[in-house]
């Protein structure tokens, strides 16, 4: 798995709290922030949404974000 570096900033009476819990219990801190985040469902990504289903293909392919533009331009000025 590839991981990557995290900074975090919480209040030293905690962080200590933290790293004797963690000693305590045979496990290092990296690993319980580990386990904390991967209880967070994963979140589904936007293309999912039910209002980007509902709203996907309700425009003809070929307009382009200058035809928005324009159209915006026309409607508001």
């Amino acid at each position: 798995m590839n991981q990557t570096k995290l900074t975090v900033r919480v209040p030293r009476d905690l962080l200590e709290n933290v790293k004797r819990f963690a000693a305590q219990n045979n496990t290092t801190l990296t690993d319980l922030i580990e386990a904390y985040l991967r209880r967070i469902p994963p979140q589904a990504p936007l293309d999912d949404a039910p209002i980007v289903r509902r709203l996907s293909g309700i425009l003809p392919k070929n307009i382009t974000v200058e035809d928005y533009r324009e159209h915006l331009e026309e409607k508001y000025g």
